[in-house]
């Protein structure tokens, strides 16, 4: 006799709704990409032009990022029986190389404006790398509040905080060069502030790839879990214990329980599920009952190897 039992009341499924920040952010962050490629273009500034380029990619950001979230809560199909919520991990993913790339573009006009400075546009720098840091810090607190429970709200978060960041160390660099007239300042800021973007963005790529191969989520230990439902009463064995990602905001888990004294029933099954809910934020949990353990089961009852 074996029982299965799938429950899922009580927690949130699918990510909040930011479909009005993520319309803000796109609107307000494409218009100063308007007004600083026409600032470049007309003080003559590389530097304004070149920041123009790197905020429209951000805008394509969070265009991808709007797309994921969107298509993360259509409902499921007979082709996607769990819908598109991983739509989400693939946001984040393409936000966080869209990042990557961008961070790479900057240290490469940084470098090789060292050789030869062009001569700063200090004053024009400052009044709109200000707007940018108003508008960019702006959008990002937008995103704030989903920042932790979303890698896909959370790329959203950092590419615009790393444009509040980029803003600002244009602001520093005009305020140096109309200081001490030394026009490699630019680069130099430019350099120190792709660097620390990189390390939050190193950290999105990797937890993105991790997510998209199915890796229990961060903040999970499978071994825990595994010795949670080895102590419930009853509970001889389990094996095939599986635990993984279903998009940005929602982990799944399934596991065969070895029960000899028989099938505990709904109550049972119902209280395994607020203990992985309550203690490990798994919010689906499906389990399956088994009088013994199946023939060959090398695993049961053992808790999985670490990678």
């Amino acid at each position: 006799m074996a029982g299965h039992h799938h429950h899922h009341d009580g927690h949130p499924h699918g990510p909040a709704d930011f479909g009005r920040a993520f319309a803000i952010g796109i609107g307000l962050n494409s218009l100063f990409v308007l007004v600083e490629a026409t600032a470049g273009i007309i003080f003559d500034s590389m530097a304004l032009l070149a920041d123009a380029g790197h905020n429209f990619s951000d805008v394509v950001g969070l265009a991808v990022a709007w797309v994921g979230a969107g298509l993360s809560k259509r409902p499921p199909t007979r082709r996607f029986t769990w819908g598109y919520r991983g739509a989400s991990i693939l946001a984040s993913l393409g936000n966080a190389v869209l990042l990557l790339v961008a961070l790479g573009a900057i240290a490469a006009e940084a470098v090789s404006r060292f050789a030869d400075p062009p001569p700063a546009q200090g004053g024009p720098m400052i009044a709109v790398a200000a707007i940018g840091v108003v508008i960019n810090l702006g959008t990002a607190m937008l995103f704030a509040r989903g920042r932790k429970g979303d890698l896909n709200i959370r790329g959203a978060y950092l590419h615009m905080a790393a444009d509040a960041g980029v803003s600002a160390g244009v602001v520093a660099a005009g305020l140096l060069i109309l200081w001490t007239g030394a026009d490699w300042i630019d680069s130099a800021i430019s350099l120190i502030i792709a660097a620390i973007i990189f390390a939050n963005t190193w950290d999105l790529l990797r937890q993105s790839v991790f997510m998209s191969m199915g890796a229990v989520p961060e903040g999970i230990d499978s071994e825990h879990v595994e010795a949670a439902l080895l102590r419930l009463p009853g509970v001889a064995a389990v094996h095939d214990l599986h635990i993984w990602p279903n998009g940005t905001t929602e982990t799944v888990m399934t596991a065969h329980l070895v029960m000899t004294s028989g099938h505990p029933g709904n109550d049972f099954l119902a209280r395994a599920q607020r203990l992985m809910h309550d203690h490990y934020g798994i919010g689906h949990v499906t389990i399956q009952i088994e009088l013994e353990a199946p023939a060959g089961c090398d695993d049961c009852g053992a808790p999985a190897s670490s990678a």
